[in-house]
């Protein structure tokens, strides 16, 4: 018999190479899921943690943290190769929200939630807004 220079089918081993919906620029600082490194979300698109109000021409900061299920989160105006589950209504620690969990399109690890409706006035400019937990995303890109 011949010797083949390709291995028999049954022996090639097939590998799925990860490939991801978007990527960013690797010019800006981005944050990746901890998990599997796909790209979710660019430095510009994080929402300050120090917010300025202007009421009755005075102006003030209002200093924001966010808590997710698992410790701090960051809250992002938009995110990429993050899927979206159903929206419930929560009574979150700033009141009730409607609210849908996220999740890394290629681990499907639930990283935080998106912001679908907000019943209070003062929490209106959450809505539409992506809640990423710190302890599944990682810097990449620039920090240094």
């Amino acid at each position: 018999p011949e010797l083949s220079e390709e291995p028999p089918a049954e022996m090639v081993k097939m590998t799925k190479s990860k490939t991801f919906q978007a990527y960013l620029p690797n010019c800006h600082r981005t944050y990746s899921c901890i998990h599997c490194r796909a790209h979710l979300a660019n430095h510009d698109e994080l929402i300050s943690k120090a917010m300025l109000f202007n009421k009755c021409n005075f102006c003030f900061f209002l200093m924001q943290s966010f808590q997710g299920s698992q410790g701090r989160a960051y809250l992002f105006n938009s995110v990429v190769n993050v899927g979206c589950g159903p929206a419930e209504e929560r009574v979150l620690l700033t009141g009730l929200h409607a609210v849908a969990d996220i999740y890394c399109e290629n681990c499907k690890t639930t990283l935080g939630w998106k912001y679908e409706h907000a019943f209070e006035s003062s929490q209106k400019y959450k809505e539409g807004k992506f809640i990423i937990e710190l302890a599944h995303m990682i810097k990449d890109n620039g920090w240094e």
